[in-house]
């Protein structure tokens, strides 16, 4: 199923379930954090032991592609990169990672300082949600190929910007651009 209608789905189904709660409640409320900070734990756990198998795995494949440039960033070429499957991958988790990371702390944020509880319901089965239909999960865990779309470097989710530029910015792998972006000194460093 879509991952897009299932998180509508799962939105539309939290938005009834807070409506139904006593939020006032101090004892209700107690058990929504717990189940929060349960939800963010299983998925923190599914990353750190998504890591640790990539780490027993150790794929030392050279994985080529080169990155559209990052007018935000100040770059005006694409760059070349040089890496490993085990890097590449260990660097799609840490960025999961600092995701969960950064959702608690937006949270703690809302919820301690600004008394919001409604989202503490409405993220609590996100986050878990989102750590089951990663890419990097479905190989590592799952055992799911690396083929189609869970093929690395992985394609980007469709955005606003990339509508705009026309595709301009999507990770190419094929070998005509990753010699072009060697040549013209745009890369080609491996990344530790």
């Amino acid at each position: 199923m879509n991952p897009a209608v299932t998180n509508i789905v799962v939105m539309l189904v939290m938005m009834q379930v807070s409506r139904r709660l006593d939020l006032e409640n101090p004892d209700i409320l107690f058990y929504v954090r717990v189940a929060y900070l349960s939800c963010q734990a299983i998925a923190l756990g599914v990353y750190l032991f998504t890591r640790a198998k990539i780490n027993a795995k150790n794929d030392l494949t050279t994985l080529k592609y080169v990155e559209p440039a990052n007018p935000m960033a100040g770059e005006s070429e694409p760059r070349a990169v040089v890496t490993t499957v085990k890097e590449y991958d260990l660097q799609q988790v840490n960025a999961q990672l600092k995701g969960v990371a950064q959702g608690l702390a937006m949270m703690g944020f809302m919820h301690l300082y600004m008394k919001y509880t409604n989202p503490l319901v409405m993220q609590s089965v996100s986050s878990v949600k989102s750590a089951f239909e990663s890419n990097i999960v479905k190989i590592h865990l799952f055992g799911t190929p690396a083929s189609g779309d869970l093929k690395r470097p992985f394609k980007a989710a469709p955005g606003f910007l990339s509508a705009l530029t026309g595709g301009a910015g999507e990770v190419k792998t094929d070998k005509a651009s990753v010699e072009s972006a060697e040549i013209s000194g745009a890369g080609g460093i491996k990344e530790d």
